[in-house]
């Protein structure tokens, strides 16, 4: 994964979108060996004999803008340790086994304590890793009880000690982090049941950015004095953090699609091009659960009763509780029950930087607080009985995200995982990719569905320069969604839905900068990944020229799966207390989107149906491939392009600066597609209403 991954929630800047990640930088390509730590398998008689193995390709070479600074032995040092699985293949056969609504296995999850007896690494195995990094003076700060992960932290002479080599402090342009400068060594009895480091000994780690972008571009509410008011009086100031820098929607907007025409305001568009409404000022939940065909559920007791959805953000927004609550009051949606919501802190520090500064220094706590919003507002507007429960990643690190899913998952502490947060590729470094495998393949077992935004930057071209799909969502035992554009009408019924990709044109001097439909802008991710191979529920779905979209004879594992309201111009108002330009604090709503979105309002959707059904549906993907047409909207392009008129305040605050006009096209043309059937962009579809909720896995022997 990339050295900062943009977690994109919820809003879009003009640079990018959610979902996003920066490409690895010099340093961290250096010491990807350190990162990995791939270790070759020793034999026993070495193991017996306490000997030492070279983990090959460890050492770091430094770079003509590398300055070794030396060895300073009291830096701090931290790592993760990811364990080899046992009876992978038995595992895997029986995950799908319990997930298929055609076998006979359906539903009949494991435990957690199955899952350790049969699957998991041993006590032993763990044993023998404590006790190597214990001995060398180093402090066990994640060591969970299916034992997939350890991780420990320490001094660099400890560090020395445990893997008989050489740190040192180097500094170069990307910062200063640590680095050896000799190979690494494991103990032979380590060898075999390690495969490596989920996050290496240096500072320069991989970390994880919200998947939301700047709502400065792509995230607007209805412009109302009133949202600019001060939170209620018995809001208590923010700990930690500021809260994020205030938005403001600039008007005109529409209240639903198509209520303000823009077609007089702004120039021609060309032939083709349905006439331009002004974008909406944020959906609401009642305006999302009547497109989506669930308010009558809703209103007759299916809300998600009964049902824990978990969110998986980093950091805890310190307001969230009581922004979410005057959000709902404004919205006429239901408060939260006594004890429907609540946030788990992460017990003690693994990996976590907690870095509180303002600006988002690589990644800051404020900068995840409008995710954190996003999440948790859009799971209760679609399942509003729900319980629904925050966990707080220490860090944007990829170990304390991966430790707090583990979590979850192996604690079963919840029925659906929503996240919102990913690289730009699935190319990502082996350990870190079997380490999130080993998780997803336990949720599979003991029946915990996970879903994972897919992207905002399309097929990836415009943002890295190769076609590609994001990770997590890549992965075959997750649930991939993706993002739509969505009107919603007068009446909150569903007008259309069409797959997200935006291109941009700009107002100047009366004239559109880039004619329409624009340049690319963002769009929700998709694509064939290459690194894994089709799945068996997408046999015969997925059309041959997707699947094997790289002719090389073998198909693979296509993103999405099924997809939601993802758009930002056809995107989700959100209440949130902000900081105004002069330091005021206050609370405020702005429209918002990208597939973290999508994500949970897909998984609202799903605690609707576990709900309906009357137990968990686990992992949905091969329930969700064998919905028939009445539970499925299939998402296609409508017959003329749709665009919309976008106004925003140039400050992103008010108009003493002015203000920006664009258009906003909606399906701008990449190498992955809206078409009918599946597509790369939307998967099988959307989620139509009673259809989804009550066909969901409907083989399953009651």
């Amino acid at each position: 994964m990339a050295l900062i991954n943009r977690l994109c929630s919820a809003s879009i800047t003009e640079q990018g979108c959610c979902l996003v990640s920066v490409r690895r930088s010099a340093v961290i390509g250096a010491v990807a060996s350190l990162l990995v730590l791939a270790l070759s398998v020793a034999s026993a008689s070495a193991a017996e004999s306490g000997g030492y193995v070279e983990v090959p390709n460890s050492t770091y070479v430094l770079k003509p803008d590398d300055k070794d600074l030396g060895v300073f032995p009291d830096d701090p040092v931290r790592f993760e340790l990811a364990l080899r699985l046992r009876n992978v293949d038995e595992a895997r056969a029986l995950a799908y086994s319990v997930s298929d609504p055609t076998s006979d296995e359906y539903g009949e999850f494991i435990s957690p304590k199955d899952f350790r007896d049969s699957f998991a690494p041993t006590d032993q195995s763990s044993r023998i890793i404590v006790r190597w990094l214990r001995r060398a003076g180093l402090t066990i700060t994640y060591n969970p009880a299916n034992h997939l992960l350890v991780a420990a932290q320490g001094t660099v002479a400890a560090g020395d000690r445990a893997f008989k080599t050489d740190l040192h402090r180097i500094a170069n342009k990307d910062g200063v982090f640590t680095a050896p400068l000799k190979p690494l060594f494991v103990p032979t009895n380590v060898d075999p049941i390690a495969t490596g480091f989920v996050e290496g000994i240096n500072k320069a780690a991989r970390l994880l950015r919200p998947m939301h972008e700047d709502p400065s571009d792509d995230a607007a509410p209805k412009h109302d004095p009133a949202t600019e008011s001060h939170p209620p009086a018995e809001m208590a100031p923010p700990v930690g953090a500021p809260p994020p820098d205030a938005f403001v929607n600039a008007p005109p907007c529409s209240a639903y699609w198509g209520e303000k025409s823009a077609t007089a305001d702004i120039p021609a568009v060309p032939a083709g091009f349905a006439p331009v409404p002004y974008a909406p000022c944020g959906y609401v939940a009642s305006q999302m659960q009547g497109a989506y065909g669930v308010a009558d559920l809703i209103k007759n007791g299916i809300d998600g009763s009964g049902v824990t959805v978990a969110i998986v953000d980093a950091y805890n927004s310190p307001l969230i509780e009581q922004d979410s609550s005057a959000y709902f009051a404004r919205h006429g949606q239901p408060g939260w029950g006594a004890t429907q919501f609540k946030q788990v802190f992460p017990t003690g520090v693994r990996l976590g930087y907690n870095d509180k500064s303002p600006s988002g220094d690589l990644c800051s706590e404020q900068s995840w607080y409008g995710e954190e919003t996003l999440d948790v507002e859009a799971v209760h507007g679609m399942a509003p009985g729900a319980n629904v429960t925050y966990f707080g990643a220490a860090s944007c690190l990829d170990s304390d995200l991966l430790g707090t899913l583990n979590d979850i998952v192996d604690k079963h502490q919840a029925d659906i995982i929503t996240n919102s947060y990913g690289d730009s590729t699935d190319q990502v470094d082996p350990v870190l990719r079997d380490a999130y495998e080993a998780v997803f393949l336990e949720s599979a077992l003991v029946g915990i569905g996970v879903f994972f935004s897919s992207g905002d930057n399309g097929d990836e071209i415009a943002h890295t320069g190769d076609r590609t799909v994001d990770a997590p969502a890549s992965s075959p035992w997750v649930t991939a969604v993706g993002g739509t554009s969505i009107g919603i009408g007068k009446d909150n019924q569903y007008l259309f839905e069409t797959g997200w990709s935006t291109g941009k044109s700009t107002l100047k001097d009366g004239a559109w900068d880039v004619a329409p439909p624009g340049a690319f802008l963002y769009g929700a991710g998709g694509g064939t990944s290459q690194l894994f191979a089709q799945p068996k529920y997408q046999k015969g779905v997925v059309p041959a020229d997707i699947a094997d979209y790289f002719k090389t004879g073998k198909p693979g594992r296509v993103v999405p799966d099924i997809s939601a309201l993802g758009d930002p111009q056809t995107g989700m108002l959100i209440g949130i207390t902000q900081t105004s330009p002069s330091g005021d604090v206050h609370f405020g709503e702005y429209r918002i989107g990208g597939t973290s979105l999508a994500s949970p309002v897909m998984a609202g959707i799903e605690a609707l149906s576990d709900q309906a059904a009357g137990h968990s549906h686990g992992f949905a993907n091969p329930a969700i491939y064998q919905l028939q047409a009445k539970a499925l909207r299939d998402v296609v392009n409508p017959p003329k392009i749709l665009s919309v008129a976008r106004v925003n305040y140039s400050n992103s605050n008010d108009g003493a600066k002015g203000l920006t006009t664009s258009l906003r096209t909606f399906n701008f043309g990449q190498t992955i597609a809206t078409r009918s059937g599946y597509d790369d962009v939307t998967g099988v579809g959307s989620p139509k209403g009673k259809g989804y909720v009550y066909g969901l896995g409907q083989h399953i022997d009651e």
